[in-house]
């Protein structure tokens, strides 16, 4: 499915909290996988990942070019130059073209490629200045803040990075700034991308994690807004929050029941993806 992003000055996603605490927790989680992948043997690199079509080695070659998009979108924002290429993106169609189109390379070529692909996003981010956060830079849901692109970013490289460990029978780090950063914007994605196809209506639901305590209400109507707290919203969803990322992620289903009219917007990234938990297209 196409994307429909919103681009101008009304950010359909905003986040409450310090802008600049997503630097650590991206730049940390970059280094590890980097470092995970370097001790991979060439039979692991050409396993299947947890994504259907792809094996441990195409999900790096994915994560390669999203960071060359981030560094490059992370830049024009800073310039107060937003670019608009996500315009024809499909999220299904786009990335699976690009790795298939991928020269054929070496896991060794795939990990020098992927580094320095990261090293250039991070430099990016740790050159940002307190202002620069809130300036406004290309996402997939449009144009919003610095910050919120770099919760994207980390988001779909955390989720790959366990894409990638879990077939192996390895254990991702679990480390609580990244777990919570990642289930606060994964929470906002969903109801996003249903205002953007204009399936949206207004709504509320509140997160309850533990594993770290994430609590985070989700505030949904013209676009969607996610602060610390909590609500009396219908839709609680409680449970530990990496298992919580995964589901709204539509890497697993969520061991509780939606409210009929709660279940727009939790429905948002599936129906983007066209997508059940039990074909798992990359994201």
């Amino acid at each position: 499915m196409q994307l429909n992003p919103r681009y101008g000055t009304d950010p359909l996603i905003t986040l409450d909290g310090d802008p600049a605490s997503i630097l650590a927790p991206t730049v940390r989680q970059h280094r590890r996988l980097a470092k995970v992948m370097e001790g991979l043997s060439a039979e692991q690199w050409a396993t299947q990942s947890r994504c259907d079509e792809w094996t441990v080695q195409e999900v790096l070659v994915h994560l390669t070019g999203t960071n060359a998009f981030w560094t490059m979108s992370v830049a024009a924002g800073v310039k107060g130059e937003p670019s608009r290429f996500l315009t024809t993106f499909d999220p299904v169609v786009t990335p699976a073209q690009i790795v298939a189109s991928t020269p054929e390379a070496s896991p060794e070529e795939s990990l020098e490629g992927f580094v320095r692909s990261v090293e250039g996003f991070d430099s990016v981010l740790e050159s940002l200045d307190e202002s620069d956060w809130l300036k406004l830079a290309e996402s997939p849901p449009g144009h919003v803040s610095i910050a919120t692109v770099a919760h994207h970013a980390l988001w779909d490289s955390w989720v790959h990075e366990r894409d990638i460990m879990l077939p192996l029978g390895l254990t991702p780090a679990e480390e609580p700034d990244e777990i919570a950063a990642c289930l606060r914007y994964v929470a906002a994605i969903g109801p996003s991308f249903a205002i953007s196809a204009g399936n949206g209506i207004s709504g509320e639901y509140a997160v309850v994690a533990t594993d770290p305590d994430v609590r985070a209400v989700v505030e949904a109507s013209n676009s969607v807004h996610v602060r610390e707290g909590s609500s009396d919203a219908e839709l609680q969803l409680v449970g530990r929050a990496v298992d919580l990322i995964d589901a709204l992620s539509i890497r697993s289903r969520l061991s509780q029941d939606v409210p009929a009219d709660s279940s727009w917007m939790l429905r948002g990234l599936q129906e983007v993806f066209d997508n059940e938990v039990d074909q798992r297209e990359c994201i």
